[in-house]
């Protein structure tokens, strides 16, 4: 997939729909003050290009129960990061697992209900005959949670074929807007 640029209209449009994620067409044309066929215009390429990888509820695992969090690592066999992919999908409790560079092949983020559970799930995660070690770490607390817009916001967006009805992040009567 080729990167897609980012002008400032999309950043807007990016910002507002991570502040309302529920917010219709129209409450993001007003929030961004661009016209509203730009907004779906703009949807649909983000979406197409992948920018937006899709439109699911973020669900916080820990106010759904599942409050026993933690990172884990792993050494694997070489070359059979397919059968530790298939054998982490089998484990409900694994979230997302990413394969690295450094001292380890994999990063697992689980989630369980309790420490036993947490402990079956690293016992289960280790049985995968590909795994030669693992580490894990709990997490205690969310600092940071998940975030893209300030990403988005440090990069130096690309300039954007102005709108009429766009005022470069400026409301006129009231100064530069707030919240986006």
């Amino acid at each position: 997939m080729t990167p897609t640029t980012l002008d400032e209209i999309d950043i807007a449009l990016l910002s507002a729909l991570t502040e309302v994620p529920r917010a219709g067409d129209l409450e993001l044309s007003r929030r961004t003050k661009v016209a509203r066929a730009t907004v779906q215009a703009r949807l649909r390429r983000l979406a197409e290009a992948g920018v937006i990888a899709d439109w699911s509820p973020r669900i916080d695992v820990a106010a759904a129960g599942f409050e026993v969090q933690a990172y884990v690592t792993l050494e694997i066999a070489q070359g059979a990061l397919d059968q530790v992919v298939a054998d982490l999908t089998a484990i409900p409790q694994v979230l997302e697992a990413y394969g690295t560079t450094g001292t380890f092949d994999v990063l697992c983020r689980v989630a369980t209900r309790s420490l036993p559970e947490l402990q079956e799930t690293l016992v289960r995660i280790d049985t995968s005959s590909p795994v030669a070690r693992s580490t894990s770490v709990m997490v205690l607390s969310v600092l940071i949670p998940p975030r893209t817009v300030p990403l988005l916001r440090a990069g130096t967006p690309a300039p954007s074929p102005r709108s009429p009805a766009y005022r470069g992040g400026r409301d006129s009567a009231n100064g530069p807007r707030q919240g986006v």
